[in-house]
């Protein structure tokens, strides 16, 4: 089975969202073993989440309470009222992979979003099941809606999910009262998203008398188990004369009644067994008055007695009260709730249908948050030792404080001790597990000479040089990399690109299939992530340094789980442009074609041709990349670095990068306008492309 999970949430409160849930998990039950349920966002985790209470009991689902919900309703307010809204989805996606890991299926189960409404101004729910990739179930309340309300509310739903590129298996519209009903099922239509319409079932919406007990703590004086699913039409005190008693009962009452008063008590029950009289619910019993055991011997004597006696301490008025607070909810064991809503629902869909499009359904989606929480799970399945040469930047210390607390990769910071641990203690930052190495004061300082001294005297290099050149961070800090005793190097925040690359190209050099360092960003769009490159090393490079560019970015690429569909980007698309930077890039392309004949790519190519479906179809009908590619590559730096930043800037897309390429060890350059978030993801990758020589 592809699918591995399902979203299903409401706009508003008391929709069926639990109904449709219990629907869906009886028809997953034949095809998945170990079921999971899971509530992204709960009210408050103080208080038994009834449909988690309900799900857990039901399904007899073998899931601690804890690992059945992710953040209480004021977290999730307190971050989003400070921009946080990453923060959020960071750790949803960590509690989600821990149950995905032990579980075959996870059914989510959204808060409606009428709880949102104070603090978002669109549908968390849907931005939540993105980052899940979770397909989508819209539960949409029907009850005391005209048609023509309730006809745009479905098409609003859909188009917000389309938006989002959430794929959308259905729609329940639930609780419509008997005109609205048929007139959906005769006239709506929509073939693209089902949707399925449920009656207003009026017993749902009614206490039973086990809901009143377990609400209210109440003991059970008499009855059997089963008869705590009698349903309440209406709680009533009856504290009068008996001949007033008898004028009163109606059908389903809840009787409430001081326990003393033993002339009402018997006149309800025998009443209750009288042909010409209506049958209660029940009996409730206030104000811990217990009966004598003589009464209560009587009582038990009728053979027939079948409805359920209930026994609390607070006074009638209080007791009321409280019962009228009840909001009805099903609830475990109760038989009768759940088959009638079991009932509707069937009868509701279409089974092989829906059964189709949960089979069927997939997800590709990519967002930035997932990207970036997969560099942290990456990361640490290798761990690896990463050099910063510039540890005097606030921003470094603060994106070291991060990685070290989320102990994915083991960091050494370079310069004076006391001066890098008194600067964090400014800051209020805790470093104590990086390693901190004085290049002044190190051993490694003569051998690392020498060392340098050894690999560059052909090239005319002194050794007073030599010795200079390792006096600079970024040159003790890449021969680190090239002996072993670090697996990478991140500079650039205070150094300049020509400080961070100059010594990889003299030290560590390049691979022996590529020969040109080459630079790309990870673009996290909304929905997918792309490669661009070259966009800040090379100025403007030859048909063949552009192949290599591309060949170096597909097996980036797919490293990093994207699949490579290359587009060689160009003023034109196909033959039907001339010229010399066209050429270039046509010969480039050809070149790539023969080296790696497997490798998808597509050249000259118009970036609106490569990303647009629509444009594709128009100019390169047959193309298995224009629409569809993953990497772009920009024929010079002019291009390529004037469009990731138009893209990242007006778009909101996530930029990471520039990301290095090409080189046997990894050296990444940050960017010196870079932020902590950058930072942190290009120490990530770094560690990951170390973790290249391990697989």
């Amino acid at each position: 089975m592809s699918l591995k999970n399902l979203y299903i949430a409401s706009l508003e409160a008391n929709a069926g969202s639990l109904i449709v849930s219990m629907g869906i998990a009886e028809l997953l039950k034949s095809r998945v073993d170990k079921l999971a349920f899971f509530k992204p966002i709960i009210t408050v985790a103080s208080i038994t989440d009834n449909d988690i209470d309900f799900m857990r009991q039901h399904f007899n689902l073998d899931q601690e309470v804890d690992h059945c919900y992710g953040l209480e309703l004021n977290e999730v307010e307190a971050l989003l009222s400070t921009g946080q809204e990453n923060t959020i989805i960071e750790r949803l996606l960590e509690q989600y992979h821990e149950l995905e890991s032990r579980y075959d299926f996870i059914l989510i189960q959204g808060l409606d979003q009428a709880s949102f409404a104070q603090t978002l101004s669109y549908n968390f729910n849907h931005i939540i099941a993105k980052n899940l990739q979770a397909p989508y179930i819209s539960v949409i309340s029907g009850k005391d809606k005209p048609y023509e309300h309730l006809y745009h509310e479905i098409r609003l739903e859909k188009v917000s999910l389309k938006n989002e590129s959430v794929e959308h298996i259905s729609v329940f519209v639930n609780r419509l009262d008997e005109k609205n009903y048929h007139t959906f099922i005769r006239d709506y239509q929509d073939q693209a998203v089902p949707t399925f319409f449920m009656h207003e079932i009026d017993e749902l919406n009614r206490l039973s008398v086990g809901e009143v007990k377990h609400s209210l703590g109440c003991q059970q004086l008499f009855g059997e188990q089963k008869e705590l699913d009698r349903i309440i039409r209406r709680p009533k005190i009856l504290a009068m004369n008996v001949e007033h008693v008898l004028t009163r009962i109606e059908e389903g009452d809840l009787i409430i009644v001081p326990g003393d008063r033993l002339d009402v008590i018997l006149t309800v029950l025998y009443a209750n067994y009288a042909k010409d009289f209506p049958s209660v619910a029940g009996i409730v019993l206030t104000g811990a008055l217990t009966p004598s055991e003589i009464f209560l011997k009587l009582i038990r004597g009728i053979d027939t007695l079948s409805i359920p006696i209930l026994g609390i301490d607070s006074d009638t008025y209080s007791t009321t009260v409280h019962i009228d607070g009840i909001s009805p909810a099903l609830r475990p064991k109760q038989d009768r709730k759940i088959a009638l809503a079991m009932g509707e629902f069937m009868n509701a869909i279409d089974g092989e249908i829906l059964q189709e499009r949960i089979r069927t359904a997939h997800s590709d989606i990519t967002t930035p948050a997932m990207f970036e929480y997969s560099l942290f799970q990456r990361a640490r399945q290798i761990r690896k030792r990463i050099v910063l040469p510039e540890s005097g930047d606030e921003r470094i210390l603060r994106a070291a404080e991060i990685l070290l607390r989320r102990d994915v990769v083991d960091l050494i910071l370079l310069g004076d001790e006391a001066t890098i641990l008194h600067q964090a203690r400014t800051l209020g930052l805790d470093i104590s597990k990086a390693t901190v190495i004085d290049p002044n004061r190190s051993p490694l300082m003569q051998r690392y000479t020498e060392e340098f001294f050894a690999l560059r005297h052909h090239k005319g290099l002194s050794r007073n040089t030599a010795v200079d050149a390792m006096t600079r961070r970024t040159y003790f800090a890449t021969m680190m990399v090239h002996n072993g005793d670090a697996d990478g190097m991140v500079s650039g925040a205070t150094h300049t690109t020509q400080d961070t690359i100059l010594p990889a190209l003299q030290i560590i050099k390049t691979s022996p299939d590529i020969s040109l360092v080459s630079s790309l960003f990870f673009m996290c769009m909304d929905t997918k992530v792309l490669v661009y490159a070259d966009c800040a090393v090379n100025q403007d490079p030859t048909a063949s340094q552009l192949a290599q560019i591309a060949i170096a970015s597909a097996q980036s690429a797919g490293f990093f789980g994207i699949e490579p569909r290359i587009a060689m980007l160009s003023y034109s698309t196909g033959s039907s442009g001339k010229g010399d930077d066209v050429e270039k890039v046509r010969m480039a392309t050809e070149i790539v074609k023969e080296r790696h004949p497997e490798i998808l790519i597509e050249g000259p190519i118009q970036y609106d041709a490569a990303i647009d479906p629509d444009v594709a179809r128009l100019k390169l009908p047959n193309s298995k990349v224009a629409g569809q590619a993953t990497v772009f590559i920009f024929p010079d730096l002019n291009t390529g670095n004037n469009t990731y930043k138009a893209v990242q800037r007006s778009s909101g897309a996530v930029a990471i990068g520039p990301i290095l390429q090409g080189l046997k060890k990894p050296v990444n350059d940050l960017s010196r306008g870079c932020e902590i978030p950058d930072i942190v993801n290009t120490i990530l990758i770094t560690a990951i492309q170390a973790q290249g020589e391990d697989l």
